[in-house]
């Protein structure tokens, strides 16, 4: 079982975890610091990342607004929680955003190539259930 590696953004207190050794490269953090976006040699990708609710979206607004210009196969949403899964090109995806304090929305996108999905579906759970923020 690999190492598990505890990402925490700075700016939102954004927190998720998962195997450094699938996501090995970092893509740079972006100027605002509002989060990261790691890389496996596959081309698989993860960002974490943290931002406002500037729109004041409700849970239901903010899946449509997330999900503009993909193919979701899987839409769920909660209270405070938004969960969506499809196809973005020829990659699949999977999206997973909260509500925590102060208007903050934590969220990871998960992205890999559909030859890729034995390898990264198994992850998709333990990467959700990981994520939190204040």
């Amino acid at each position: 079982m690999a190492k598990p590696f505890i990402y925490t953004n700075a700016r939102f207190g954004t927190s998720v975890t998962f195997p450094l050794d699938i996501f090995t490269d970092r893509a740079g953090e972006p100027a605002n610091g509002d989060g990261m976006t790691f890389v496996a040699a596959d081309g698989a990708s993860l960002a974490v990342y943290g931002s406002n609710n500037a729109l004041d979206q409700t849970p239901e607004q903010l899946a449509d607004f997330s999900s503009e210009g993909m193919e979701v196969t899987y839409r769920k949403v909660g209270k405070d929680w938004v969960a969506l899964s499809g196809h973005d090109g020829a990659d699949i995806f999977y999206h997973r955003l909260e509500f925590g304090r102060d208007g903050v929305i934590h969220a990871f996108m998960l992205k890999y190539p559909a030859a890729a999905k034995s390898k990264y579906d198994p992850l998709v759970r333990a990467i959700a259930d990981s994520l939190v923020g204040p």
